[in-house]
């Protein structure tokens, strides 16, 4: 791991989005709620939320981090769902994999709970679009 120990202790926040591109005929069952599993987008947000405290124990050489704050929000779109998390802490090191981390989960997981219906589900699109604090200061996609 790279050592953060010289670094201070700041306020750092990242958000994150994925979008799954499915059939018309899933987007229609989740917009009536009949889906054989469930709601999707319920089950995405806490999968999502579990996937963002569980980052370093995933992806290696990953600092663990005190998380403060994780959102995660899940719309039903034309095409399909919008996934957009966001995470905030205060330490040594950013949180731009733990909001990626969150946002890629819960959209396996809305995969997971449509795959029964049609398999041709994409998931695109995970990206960082902002992230804020820290010596290297605020970013965002434009």
């Amino acid at each position: 791991m790279v050592d953060v120990s010289a670094k201070a202790v700041t306020a750092r926040s990242a958000t994150a989005s994925a979008r799954v591109i499915m059939p018309e005929s899933i987007v229609t069952k989740i917009r009536n709620n009949i889906l054989p599993k469930g709601n999707p987008f319920e089950i995405a947000r806490i999968a999502g939320i579990l996937a963002a405290k569980q980052t370093a124990a995933l992806i290696p050489l990953c600092h663990p981090l005190p998380l403060s704050h994780i959102d995660i929000t899940v719309s039903l779109e034309d095409y399909g769902a919008k996934i957009v998390s966001s995470v905030k802490t205060t330490a040594q090191t950013g949180v731009e994999m733990e909001a990626l981390t969150a946002a890629t989960v819960a959209a396996l997981t809305v995969y997971d709970m449509c795959k029964a219906i049609d398999k041709s589900i994409i998931i695109t699109d995970i990206q960082l679009e902002t992230k804020s604090g820290g010596k290297s200061g605020d970013w965002q996609r434009h």
